[in-house]
């Protein structure tokens, strides 16, 4: 029996009344669905990284560090090399196909996050460097050294321009699987440390007179970023996360009036643009037969949402200062 996509042809408005007349349905137990349509497996896995990005991607935009993620994002291209050839020369399944071992990518994830951030710290507070200037010297070379393995050492395998593009449309349900186990790492990792995250990133000075190392949380965070980053490559790329770590929070920030209320503002934001884009890319493949990438139009989307939101609030607050019950 041949498995027919119910979002084939589908206009935008189309799209949204099929997935919620399928989502219905799940609920009701009327006609529970054999198997999840393409769509659905790429709004799965984009709310997933959407979820994950939120969670970090708050911290980094109030601490001021994404440019040091984004340097992890280009960084962890050496780990994913560096995970493929452990995966090749145990002679796992699928190797040559460029299918990497999950705890193999885990655990690059988390050494390229030390190293990164380790020789951060290095360059700015060992050898006085700016902090931004550090950030760039070791997010060139790291990223360069990652793109020579790429093309010496992984050349049959591909992984490179998947790694940095992503694939949302080949997306099959597996890949959700390392996608939610970051989820559960992240809220996790939040639901312990989410007094010290707070301390450390709005008063260091306070954190460290109450014995808080900002350093160790400082650390923890930027292995985060890593794991996150490497869990969500397939999906939307090394590059195009960044869109999902900065995007939905700064977006929130304009907002939220406190910090969890932001972090559950940015997933929010994160999902909806995800949607958002799966929808628009499966509108213009009806309408026009221009197949999109959808990882791309789900990036131009948190783009909009954040200039919407921005010049919003700017008009409202402008519109309130030349209110008469302002003065």
């Amino acid at each position: 029996m041949t498995y027919s996509n119910p979002y084939t042809d589908q206009s935008f408005i189309g799209f949204f009344y099929t997935l919620l007349t399928r989502l219905w349905s799940l609920l009701t137990g009327n006609a529970v669905p054999d198997t999840l349509a393409t769509d659905e497996i790429q709004l799965l896995v984009l709310a997933g990284v959407a979820i994950s990005c939120a969670i970090l991607g708050v911290f980094l935009v109030f601490r001021k560090m994404t440019m040091l993620a984004n340097a992890l994002s280009h960084t962890i291209l050496l780990g994913i090399v560096a995970a493929f050839l452990w995966t090749q020369s145990h002679h796992l399944a699928n190797a040559f196909e460029g299918v990497v071992n999950e705890t193999a990518l885990l655990v690059a994830a988390l050494a390229m996050g030390l190293l990164t951030t380790f020789l951060t710290e290095l360059l700015s507070k060992g050898f006085g460097l700016q902090e931004d200037a550090s950030t760039g010297v070791v997010f060139t070379s790291l990223f360069a050294l990652g793109v020579i393995a790429v093309t010496l050492l992984t050349r049959d395998a591909h992984i490179g321009l998947e790694a940095v593009m992503g694939n949302v449309d080949a997306l099959q349900a597996h890949d959700m699987r390392l996608v939610y186990i970051t989820v559960v790492i992240n809220s996790i990792s939040l639901i312990l440390f989410y007094k010290e995250f707070a301390i450390t990133t709005f008063d260091p000075a306070l954190s460290r007179s109450f014995g808080i190392p900002n350093g160790f949380y400082n650390y923890l965070l930027m292995v985060l970023v890593s794991i996150t980053a490497i869990a969500a490559f397939r999906a939307v790329g090394v590059l195009m996360v960044l869109a999902f770590f900065t995007g939905p929070p700064l977006t929130a920030k304009l907002l939220a009036k406190n910090l969890s209320q932001a972090i559950c503002l940015a997933a929010l934001f994160g999902i909806g643009s995800a949607l958002l884009g799966v929808a628009l890319a499966r509108h213009v493949l009806t309408a026009y037969g221009v197949s999109l990438s959808t990882g791309g139009v789900c990036v131009c989307a948190i783009v909009l949402l954040y200039l919407g939101t921005l010049i919003c609030t700017k008009w409202t607050m402008k519109t309130f200062m030349k209110s008469p019950l302002s003065s």
